[in-house]
């Protein structure tokens, strides 16, 4: 009898439901049973806001250390977690199909009926930053906690309305909650914002392979693109940095933009090109953002 693979996840209602598609549709391809490992992160017990805590790596390094003690045999994230710099240990053996990368306002009305000094909560420095482009009249209000407990402060009357990523709410069955889903040409969602990665150790050939299964190319190279612009730009997933890639499989357009934390510059470039060349456009088009002052930017919301 084969012994089951585990899967290293969270404990929040969220990241077991992302885990548990990805280990059922694992599966359903090779036949291979996967067993749920839970892990606290110093993520999920800290009550510091994402920002204070740095954000990137905040809720993967300690996965990662479980994977690296042997503990769990693969690991899956939501790739907008993930920090851009790979660690050689680890290897990113699938990236799966994108859901809604789009961001979603939960709350009684959309966000254009909502009254003027509206709290609205959100721990993104990106979401408020294009808020602010859209509403600067609102009051944006940051939140911890997981989508249970800030949907909770919309119902209770704390807050007016929340944001966070669509593909989450439908992965939690609270989408029937969404008012408005932001359009990418209103709010750049996060880099890799709507795919799930699935890591395991470097060295493990046989289990790389296995995991293959659930990869899928399409969202590999679009991902790539939009994590090959928040790296050349040096910026965590805290910063306030949206990307989006979409194409044919072959040609991949990709738009991404760095906006002031008031909202009221922004820097926003497109650039079209084949999908075997993702890396270099994210990087050609992050030098074409910094031309034009998006590392300036991106040093005010540091200070």
């Amino acid at each position: 009898m084969t012994v089951p693979l585990r899967l290293g996840t969270r404990k929040s209602l969220m990241a077991t439901s992302q885990s548990q598609i990805v280990a059922d549709r694992l599966t359903a391809l090779t036949g291979r049973e996967v067993e749920l490992v839970g892990v606290t992160t110093f993520g999920d017990v800290s009550r510091a806001h994402l920002t204070q805590l740095g954000g990137t790596g905040v809720f993967v390094n300690d996965l990662r250390g479980r994977l690296l003690a042997g503990e769990v045999d693969f690991a899956v994230h939501s790739l907008k977690d993930l920090p851009t710099k790979p660690d050689e240990r680890i290897a990113m053996a699938a990236i799966t199909r994108r859901d809604d990368p789009r961001d979603a306002l939960v709350g009684p009305v959309k966000l254009r009926d909502l009254p003027a000094g509206a709290r609205v909560g959100t721990g993104s420095p990106r979401r408020v930053a294009q808020l602010r482009l859209l509403r600067p009249d609102l009051d944006y209000v940051p939140i911890r906690g997981n989508a249970d407990t800030r949907i909770g402060k919309v119902t209770s009357g704390e807050l007016d309305a929340i944001v966070l990523a669509a593909a989450g709410l439908a992965r939690i069955r609270r989408d029937g909650e969404i008012a408005q889903v932001f359009e990418v040409d209103e709010m750049l969602p996060a880099p890799g914002q709507g795919a799930l990665a699935v890591e395991c150790l470097a060295d493990r050939d046989d289990l790389i392979e296995l995991l293959r299964a659930v990869d899928d190319p399409p969202t590999r190279a679009a991902v790539d693109a939009e994590r090959s612009v928040l790296a050349a730009l040096e910026a965590g997933c805290a910063a306030p940095v949206g990307a989006f890639a979409s194409g044919d499989g072959h040609i991949l357009n990709l738009t991404a933009t760095v906006v002031a934390v008031d909202g009221a510059r922004s820097v926003r470039k497109s650039a079209s090109g084949p999908s075997t060349t993702a890396v270099e456009m994210g990087r050609e088009l992050a030098a074409a953002m910094i031309a034009e002052g998006a590392d300036t930017l991106m040093g005010e919301q540091a200070h």
